[in-house]
């Protein structure tokens, strides 16, 4: 590992968040080759620098990548001022606190909505499966409150304002839409989106005044949430690994060319 500041050093031997590194280095819980630090930029090498927390040398992690079938009713946040529960006490209900390392969301799903959630100990891998730019499409299966008109699935792929943006604010739109099945009074629409913006479905459909009544996240680029029962967790095969990491190489090619 090259030189790296304290906290992001912690974060990338699997230990915690970076943002939860900070709390515990400028608390002074950090030692680095014997002494304590509290400033969480001050570089380190985790090859060569010793570090500890709360006295015990912090050694680099097992990479660890997870999928969860997230419920309906809980939080993507590892603790919550409200007290609601967390996709933490999922995965503790079902796992031993010493059989996994620390984990985390790779980007969120609301409370709400349900589905496919992956998480991991690898943070800069994360951060590339959720940037922006990598445009990595997200399957949604989505139950609204209308039955949907040919015309309303092109104003979805055109793009609509959202009624929280400024007058300047652009436009969010979907990549595909097609229907699934609808009944007298409502359909299901499976949405595909490579834009990553906040709960973006949620509000095109407040844009348009139509009620989202299920929310499904099914597909993370090429990886499907397939038989994985709701509240289960289970670790990623050695090909999906390689099917995300495959499919993160080729948008970093195209944003390049």
């Amino acid at each position: 590992m090259r030189r790296i500041g304290l906290a992001r050093a912690l974060s990338k031997l699997g230990y915690c968040s970076r943002s939860h590194a900070i709390e515990l280095i400028r608390n002074g819980r950090v030692i680095s080759n014997g002494k304590v630090c509290r400033d969480p930029e001050v570089t380190v090498s985790g090859n060569h620098d010793q570090i500890a927390v709360d006295g015990k040398i912090v050694e680099a992690q097992k990479k660890v990548y997870l999928m969860l079938n997230k419920p309906r009713g809980i939080v993507t946040t590892a603790s919550d001022e409200k007290g609601r529960e967390t996709v933490y006490a999922v995965l503790n209900g079902q796992t031993s606190k010493t059989a996994l390392p620390w984990v985390a969301p790779i980007g969120r799903l609301d409370k709400a909505s349900e589905g496919l959630l992956l998480l991991t100990n690898n943070s800069e891998w994360g951060a590339r499966i959720a940037a922006p730019e990598m445009h990595l499409d997200k399957t949604y299966h989505v139950q609204i409150g209308i039955v949907a008109s040919e015309d309303f699935i092109r104003t979805l792929i055109r793009g609509v304002k959202a009624k929280d943006a400024n007058k300047t604010g652009e436009a969010l739109r979907a990549k595909r839409v097609q229907h699934l099945r609808e009944g007298e009074k409502n359909c299901w629409l499976e949405i595909v989106l490579d834009e990553g913006k906040n709960r973006q479905i949620r509000r095109m459909m407040e844009a348009m005044d139509v009620e989202v009544l299920q929310l499904v996240r099914v597909a993370i680029g090429p990886l499907k949430l397939g038989n994985l029962a709701k509240g289960q967790h289970r670790s990623l095969s050695p090909e999906e690994k390689r099917m995300l990491d495959r499919a993160i190489g080729r948008k970093s090619i195209e944003q390049l060319s």
